[in-house]
């Protein structure tokens, strides 16, 4: 996590001309700093902060401490600070140094759960916090995440406002600055209103500080089960081993529901009492965990370090009290029978789906899965139900008579050209068919996500026009994979145009004799060349 930023956020060259014009200007200050042991974070905010962050007391510095930010937030400050101003500090300081700010200047885990699709790069959530204006002035350079992920004082505020005029003063005149008097507004409006309704000062904040459970609480055997567009459901075991100084061992046994195995170990820190962040080395990938801990669960997103499009939800419970952390697959249809598994913790007693479903038989059970052969009586009223094994529960499962809906999930995606000898590997877009169907009120219910066969199609005039299904990329039919083409000007295209494209995203489910269609819309775009942990 705390290289990879640095890495992607500057083309190689750039790093390096960046890198070389550090050492020749701090050399010796530099290979004293890596021959010595890391300094604590006290030492390192009084010692090498202090040189632009007035102390303002002993454990306060100016700008700093009136600041409370995620570790990705921390970790982006401390990265602008040795971009544009030449800050010195190893790459385990600067760990140090998060990890400290994370701890003392956090965030509750009130104040993150709106906004956890940031850290957990989910990069094709549409956002819709905060009104027109917010969204105009605040986010259309960055997610409106970034900002809502902080808290700081109204003077910070505005402190802030100043910065971004200063290093970019295209705000002012680009679009959506020009129409208005951004400077004024920024200043008399959007900073008030962020520092009243994301107070830096809260109870939250401060009942957390005080009452979090020690990290040694989640050491550990854990249940989990996810879903991978793309891939399909998994579930498995993840022990946890340590907590001394809020870092552990991590072991993953499972596998997907095709039987390819999701197997690998790694390293956790903790951070903030909540924030779990892990690399997990499964096969030859190295995976990333954004988690976050409350009452004996993990919830989040898992996904490759190096195309974080790849990734699948990750809910864990931790073996002790007994809890359903998901059904795979979540459905039957009725008259119909299918093959179902019960992920979770301490499954004892028997499984129930409720009226006109019944379980024909048990194929398999250990604590942390059930797998079990389900049959829906011609009858069986369809709708969302409720399944349970003894005490443990979960909504979400479903009986449905007939597919009346499919969705395509992003309904909105972006993937990005690339690769090609180029710096920036391609962006992958991945879907997911998601059934609905209607229950005996005529209410719509969530069936799940089914089979289907993808295709693309021009979006528009224009599209069809430039030919962009044939060179934006290739759509696997069977799973919802969309790979982009190769980056750079092609000659074969109208102007010699990079292999962009606007393409409709196209799911053909059967059910039955019957076949349902959704659609969903891709831009298929150009690289990004910086690829912040927040974006």
């Amino acid at each position: 996590m705390f290289k990879t930023f640095i890495r992607r956020s500057r083309p190689p060259r750039a790093a390096a001309a960046v890198a070389a014009a550090g050492a020749l200007a701090l050399a010796s200050g530099a290979a004293q700093a890596q021959a010595q042991a890391p300094r604590d974070a006290h030492a390192i905010l009084s010692q090498t902060c202090v040189a632009c962050h007035a102390a303002e007391s002993k454990d306060s510095w100016s700008r700093i401490s009136h600041q409370r930010k995620t570790p990705e937030g921390w970790l982006m400050t401390i990265a602008r600070m040795q971009t544009m101003h030449g800050l010195t500090i190893s790459d385990d300081e600067r760990r140090i140094l998060v990890k400290y700010l994370s701890d003392t200047q956090g965030l509750a885990p009130s104040e993150t759960k709106d906004f956890r699709y940031a850290p957990e790069r989910r990069l094709n959530t549409q956002e819709t916090v905060g009104n027109e204006e917010f969204k105009q002035m605040c986010a259309r350079c960055h997610s409106a995440a970034r900002p809502l992920l902080q808290r700081r004082p109204v003077a910070e505020w505005d402190k802030l406002v100043n910065f971004h005029l200063g290093q970019w003063p295209s705000i002012e005149y680009s679009a959506m600055g020009r129409d208005r008097d951004w400077f004024k507004i920024a200043l008399t409006d959007m900073a008030p209103l962020l520092a009243k309704d994301y107070p830096y000062n809260s109870s939250a904040w401060t009942a957390w500080k005080q009452h979090h459970p020690p990290a040694t609480a989640l050491a550990g055997t854990w249940s989990f089960g996810g879903h991978m567009p793309g891939k399909g459901d998994a579930y498995g075991t993840m022990t946890v081993k340590g907590g001394a100084g809020d870092r552990f061992d991590v072991e993953l046994k499972g596998r997907f529901a095709d039987g390819s195995p999701l197997v690998g170990t790694g390293t956790a820190t903790l951070y903030t009492g909540y924030e779990w962040r892990a690399s997990v080395k499964v096969g030859d990938t190295t995976m990333r965990q954004v988690l976050m801990a409350s009452d004996g669960t993990l919830r989040g997103r898992m996904f490759d370090d190096a195309h974080d499009e790849r990734g699948l939800d990750f809910n864990a419970a931790k073996l002790g009290n007994a809890q359903i952390v998901a059904v795979q697959p979540a459905y039957v249809k009725a008259g119909e029978e299918t093959d179902v598994t019960i992920v979770g913790a301490n499954l004892q007693g028997t499984p129930a789906f409720g009226t006109g479903v019944t379980v024909a038989s048990v194929l398999e059970r250990t604590p942390e899965y059930l797998r079990v052969r389900v049959k829906a009586a011609d009858g069986s009223a369809a709708g969302a139900r409720r399944v349970s094994v003894g005490a443990a529960h979960a909504d979400g499962f479903a009986v449905y008579r007939e597919i009346h809906d499919v969705k395509v999930e992003p309904d909105y995606a972006v993937a990005r050209i690339g690769g090609n000898g180029g710096s920036t590997p391609k962006v992958e877009g991945r879907f997911d068919a998601v059934a609905w169907g209607v229950d005996g009120a005529g209410k719509p219910f969530r069936i799940g996500v089914v089979p289907a066969q993808w295709s693309v199609t021009p979006f528009d005039d224009q599209s069809k026009g430039d030919r962009d299904t044939q060179f934006a990329g290739t759509m696997q039919a069977s799973t919802g994979i969309f790979t982009p083409g190769n980056a750079g000007p092609n000659p074969a295209r109208r102007m010699g145009t990079n292999n962009t494209g606007n393409l409709n995203v196209v799911a053909t489910v059967t059910d039955g004799a019957r076949t349902v269609t959704g659609t969903g819309r891709m831009i298929v775009g150009v690289q990004r060349w910086n690829n912040p942990p927040l974006p």
